[in-house]
C-alpha cells in the first residue's frame, strides 16, 4: 500500500496538469453531492442546470493553479461570488476559493498568502450574508463556518510551504556541507603534494651536488693519489646512502594509507647543521657558521625549515658559485632566528639557468611557520639568503 502510494506521489510530482486537476475533481464532486442531496437528508436529486455549470465553470480555473495561483484565486473567488448570486443558494460550498487560498499560502511568500486569504474570506462571508434565508443565527453561524475554512486553508497552505523551505534549507546545507568537506579534502591534497614535492627537491637537489662534487674529485685524483681518490669515493658512497634513505623515507609518504602510523625516522633539523656542513666542506668547499645569542630549541617544523634552507642554500652555492667560501650565520633574538647564508663566488661557475623551485621552496618554508626570506646579491658581491624564523617562547614566560 504505502509503494502504491509513493508511486503514485512520484507520478503526480512529475505530471503538473494531473497535480493540479485532482482536487478541482474532488472540488466539483463534493459540491455536486452537496447540490444534488436535499437539506432535510431525504432522496436525492440532481442539481439544477445553472448551479451545475456555476460549479463546474468554478473549478475550471484550478487546472492552472500552480501556474498562477493569484490569478486562478481572484478568478475562482468571483466565480463563486457570482455562482452564489446568481443561484441565489447557500447549498454551493467554497471549495474551490479553498483550493485556490491553499495554493497561494503554498507557493508565495506568507504576506501575499493572508493577504489573498483575508480578501476571499471578506468576498464569500459577504456572499453568505447577501443570499442569507431564514434566521440571523443561522446566517451567522455559516460566516464564521466558511471564514474559518479559509483560513484554515491559508494555515495549512502556510505550513506546507515553511516545510518545504526547511527541507530545502537542509539540503541546502547539506550540499555546502559536502562542497566544503571536497574542498577541504582537495586543499589538504595540494598542500601535501607541495610539501612532497618540495622535500623532494631539497633531498636530490642536495645530495646529487654533493654526489656530482665527489665524483669530480674522486676522477682528478685516481692517478695521482689513490688514496684520496679511495676516500672520495667513500664520501660517494656514504651520501648516496643517505640520498637513499631520505628519498625512500619520503616517498613512503606517498604509499601510506591514511591511518598509517608517522614515520619514527626524526627528522633533521638545526643540530644537525655540523654534519650537513661537513658533508660539503668534504667536496672541497670551505663553509664556516657564526652563531650569535643564547640558542634554543626551535619546534621539529621550524627546525626542519631551517635546515633545508641551509641546505638548499649551500646546494645552489655550490653549483654557481664553484669555489667561494659559504658563510653561516644564526643570530638568535628574543623572539626570531635570523638565519643567514651568503657567499663570495661571483656566479662563473653557473652551469645553466635553474629552475627557480629551490628559493620557491625556501620562501615557502619560511612564510607557513611566520617568518621570512629574502633572496639576491649582495652588496660586496656574491649572494646572500636571508630568513627570519620565529622562535617559541622561554618556558620562564610561558
Amino acid at each position: 500500500m504505502q509503494a502504491m502510494f509513493n508511486h503514485w506521489r512520484r507520478w503526480l510530482a512529475a505530471h503538473d496538469r494531473a497535480r493540479d486537476t485532482l482536487p478541482a475533481a474532488v472540488v466539483l464532486f463534493v459540491a455536486l453531492w452537496a447540490t444534488a442531496v436535499p437539506s432535510d437528508g431525504h432522496g436525492w436529486t440532481w442539481p439544477r442546470p445553472a448551479e451545475l455549470g456555476w460549479i463546474t465553470l468554478a473549478c475550471v480555473p484550478l487546472v492552472f493553479r500552480s501556474r498562477a495561483p493569484l490569478v486562478v484565486a481572484a478568478v475562482v473567488t468571483v466565480l463563486e461570488v457570482l455562482a452564489r448570486a446568481a443561484t441565489g443558494t447557500q447549498a454551493l460550498v467554497p471549495g474551490a476559493s479553498l483550493v485556490a487560498v491553499y495554493t497561494v499560502a503554498s507557493l508565495r511568500p506568507r504576506r501575499t498568502a493572508w493577504i489573498t486569504a483575508a480578501t476571499v474570506a471578506v468576498a464569500v462571508a459577504a456572499t453568505a450574508v447577501g443570499v442569507g434565508l431564514g434566521d440571523q443565527s443561522g446566517v451567522a453561524t455559516s460566516v464564521l463556518v466558511r471564514i474559518d475554512l479559509v483560513l484554515l486553508a491559508a494555515g495549512l497552505g502556510d505550513a506546507v510551504r515553511s516545510r518545504r523551505a526547511k527541507l530545502a534549507l537542509v539540503e541546502q546545507r547539506a550540499v555546502l556541507a559536502e562542497q566544503t568537506r571536497e574542498e577541504e579534502a582537495r586543499r589538504r591534497v595540494t598542500e601535501e603534494r607541495v610539501r612532497i614535492a618540495r622535500e623532494l627537491h631539497d633531498v636530490v637537489a642536495h645530495h646529487i651536488t654533493l654526489v656530482n662534487a665527489q665524483a669530480g674529485v674522486a676522477q682528478h685524483l685516481v692517478r695521482t693519489d689513490a688514496e684520496k681518490a679511495y676516500r672520495a669515493l667513500g664520501a660517494i658512497k656514504e651520501t648516496s646512502r643517505a640520498a637513499l634513505e631520505e628519498l625512500r623515507a619520503t616517498v613512503g609518504l606517498l604509499r601510506q594509507a591514511d591511518d598509517s602510523p608517522p614515520s619514527l625516522a626524526p627528522a633533521p633539523g638545526l643540530e644537525d647543521l655540523d654534519g650537513l656542513v661537513d658533508g660539503f666542506r668534504r667536496t672541497g668547499m670551505t663553509v664556516d657558521v657564526t652563531r650569535t645569542g643564547a640558542a634554543r630549541p626551535l619546534t621539529p617544523a621550524t627546525g626542519l625549515a631551517a635546515y633545508r634552507i641551509v641546505q638548499e642554500a649551500l646546494t645552489n652555492t655550490h653549483k654557481h658559485a664553484g669555489s667561494a667560501t659559504a658563510h653561516i650565520t644564526l643570530v638568535y633574538g628574543p623572539d626570531t632566528l635570523r638565519l643567514t647564508v651568503a657567499d663570495d663566488g661571483d656566479g662563473t661557475a653557473r652551469p645553466g639557468p635553474g629552475t627557480g623551485h629551490g628559493l620557491i621552496g625556501m620562501r615557502e618554508r619560511a612564510t607557513a611557520f611566520g617568518g621570512t626570506l629574502t633572496a639576491g646579491t649582495s652588496p660586496r658581491g656574491g649572494f646572500r639568503v636571508h630568513a627570519e624564523l620565529p622562535l617559541p617562547a622561554p618556558k620562564g614566560n610561558r
